[in-house]
């Protein structure tokens, strides 16, 4: 009898052992639908750097491709011991469903939502010398100037359908203006293009923009969101001078619908800590974001919101893709 208790501990500690060396191999994943770099590559790095001591190693895999739709389909699909999560967005969970004719996933039943990471407005901006030449120091001399300058500006995106291209397409519908877009692969390009000339406005993600705002080299004329932000507290909301104008950029952590709910608790828990934490607030803050605390069931009811706002929007824009 006691050999074959010490036979059973000795299978139990080799499976064990199996199980450890598995995970060692096959870490957590978040896969970010987008290129390196940008806010939700940065803010994935973090949240994995803050979790590992609760969740063991994650790394962080960049899938761009198809808006963003690439890498969240990639997730929506992961077999059960994927072990993987997705930092969708805005794009990906709330404005493609609407775009693309034919979208691979479904946002909500494909998904369980784990954790809103941030919320962060897109901004009006200009270069600082652009706008000055033309005496453009507000979105309502903007209007006005576009009023009296039909097509002659044009405003850039990181391509078509994206966030940017759907608040240019919302600031000429409410402010019935007329100007030519020019979509670009990525907001880095489009924000390129702003700086060389190329194109005379863009709405473009805070986070991007903030340090080129506080060189001097770009002019920021409003904020997407209902009100001002504290990373921007003397620049007006939009909203304030084209009233109804509401355009945000937010992402956040989904797991595939298959994770267990004892699971997706775990994993809402050590990355709201990862983001709160003292060190995780000073690296979200460097980029003028704010982290959120909706997780589980409340993050779900804010994606099921933000989806049928941007069916409205997107449907009275005319916007699609093939």
């Amino acid at each position: 009898m006691l050999r074959r208790r010490q036979l059973v501990g000795s299978l139990a500690l080799c499976m064990a052992c199996a199980v450890q060396a598995q995970n060692a191999s096959a870490p957590m994943t978040i896969v970010v639908p987008y290129a390196a770099g940008g806010p939700l590559d940065k803010s994935a790095r973090i949240l994995a750097e803050g979790a590992q001591a609760q969740l063991g190693p994650i790394q962080v895999q960049n899938k761009p491709g198809a808006g963003g739709n690439l890498g969240a389909d990639t997730v929506a699909k992961a077999p059960k011991s994927g072990n993987l999560l997705v930092m969708g967005a805005v794009a990906t969970h709330a404005v493609n469903p609407w775009l693309y004719k034919n979208f691979p996933y479904d946002p909500v039943k494909d998904f369980t939502p784990i954790v809103l990471v941030a919320r962060t407005p897109n901004v009006l901006v200009m270069s600082a010398e652009r706008a000055k030449a033309l005496g453009i120091s507000s979105t309502t001399d903007l209007v006005k100037y576009m009023k009296a300058h039909p097509d002659q500006l044009k405003y850039g995106s990181g391509g078509n359908g994206s966030i940017g291209h759907i608040a240019g397409e919302m600031f000429k519908s409410l402010t019935n203006t007329r100007m030519p877009h020019a979509p670009f692969q990525g907001a880095g390009p489009a924000l390129k293009a702003l700086q060389d000339g190329g194109v005379d406005i863009v709405f473009d993600n805070l986070a991007s923009s903030l340090p080129l705002i506080q060189g001097g080299k770009l002019k920021a004329l409003g904020v997407t969101s209902l009100g001002s932000d504290d990373a921007l507290p003397h620049v007006p909301s939009i909203n304030s001078e084209v009233p109804g104008f509401n355009v945000s950029t937010w992402f956040g952590l989904f797991a595939p619908a298959t994770l267990p709910a004892t699971d997706a608790q775990k994993y809402a828990t050590a990355f709201s800590k990862a983001m709160h934490s003292p060190a995780g607030k000073a690296q979200f803050q460097k980029m003028g974001l704010t982290p959120e605390e909706l997780t589980l069931g409340g993050f779900g009811s804010f994606v099921r919101s933000e989806l049928g706002k941007y069916e409205f929007l997107i449907k009275a824009a005319k916007i699609h893709i093939d």
